[in-house]
């Protein structure tokens, strides 16, 4: 049996590693992943932190968990570091030094096209396979490969035309992204016409209320994908999620809200017209707006006024020109460069 060392931190990660697992044969996996997955040496809950100053408690087990990490490289044929650049560059540097010959895939490789451009060394030094998920990451990454899209392996129904009378929220994954949006949430469910949808990881099914608080005015989903495909509006934090409701084609605004002093940092560091992936996408490939982002100011009034205005059948048809983009998912590219 062959052995894959991964670091897969954060949930997001954990859900592509899994489509990954479904199809990959004759392998064994260990290293820093989600316990639903197998034996990990350190859960990847347990770096489950959003901004700058949410990290510093992190960092004595994530010393440790790198030198962990290079210390069972030595034993595993292949490394598959994924997303967090943060961890993942770090871990990557310590396994080329006490591992010359360690080979390395990192896959959904660092956004250096929004900020800190001084990892593309740090890749090019330590990585062997540079694993890209956006089309227009090739202007960075020459040397690596287009393997496509995680979320195209993962979405498998897309938005039909038809009105359910829902609208979703979602929080995001990190418990400070919550803890910020919920005030908004619970204020626009009382003042929509539709029922509330909240969308909850599986992972916080046992602690709704110590990390959501109040929820009694919302019907609690499990599965984000089910809540966006029976909603006709969504209002979703920053992040994965606004891709994935892009992809199935349901209307949503975007919104970040953090501290003032990260906000400030991001702002300082990150040079980007859009936040939103889709945004993004849709920007590089001369196409305009694909939807509403709403960062830091804004109130409840402000998100209702927006879902007002939503098209159904304009999201539908942006979504098929992305799907177009993004062309097909990506665990098969990986799974090859894992066995080769």
């Amino acid at each position: 049996m062959n052995k894959l060392l991964v670091s897969a931190l954060e949930p997001s990660a954990n859900v592509h590693l899994k489509e990954i697992l479904k199809r990959l044969e004759g392998w064994e996996i260990e290293g820093v992943f989600d316990k639903s997955l197998g034996n990990p040496v350190v859960d990847g809950n347990e770096f489950n932190v959003m901004g700058f100053l949410d990290v510093l408690p992190k960092i004595s087990l994530a010393k440790k968990t790198i030198e962990e990490l290079a210390k069972r490289s030595l034993e595993c044929d292949k490394v598959l570091l994924i997303d967090a650049p943060s961890f993942n560059l770090r871990v990557a540097k310590r396994i080329k030094e006490i591992n010359p010959k360690a080979e390395i895939i990192y896959y959904i490789l660092p956004k250096v096209w929004a900020w800190k451009k001084g990892r593309i060394k740090q890749v090019r030094e330590f990585v062997d396979h540079k694993a890209y998920i956006f089309p227009f990451e090739r202007e960075v990454w020459e040397d690596g490969i287009y393997v496509g899209n995680p979320l195209l392996d993962e979405i498998k129904r897309f938005r039909d035309d038809k009105k359910y009378g829902n609208v979703a929220f979602l929080p995001g994954s990190r418990k400070s992204e919550i803890k910020a949006l919920m005030p908004y949430f619970r204020k626009i469910a009382e003042k929509i016409d539709k029922k509330p949808l909240l969308a909850v990881p599986e992972i916080y099914k046992n602690s709704i209320n110590e990390i959501y608080g109040d929820v009694s005015g919302f019907e609690i989903l499990y599965n984000t994908h089910d809540a966006l495909l029976k909603s006709d509006f969504a209002f979703i934090c920053s992040g994965t999620a606004t891709l994935e409701s892009a992809i199935i084609g349901t209307p949503f605004t975007l919104l970040y809200k953090a501290r003032d002093i990260e906000f400030a940092l991001a702002k300082l560091f990150v040079r980007l017209k859009y936040a939103g992936l889709a945004n993004i996408i849709f920007q590089k490939e001369g196409l305009g707006e694909f939807h509403r982002e709403f960062l830091q100011d804004f109130d409840a009034e402000d998100l209702i006024r927006e879902y007002k205005k939503a098209s159904l059948e304009e999201f539908r048809e942006k979504s098929l020109k992305l799907r177009k983009i993004l062309k097909h998912g990506s665990a098969e590219s990986v799974i090859k460069l894992i066995t080769e």
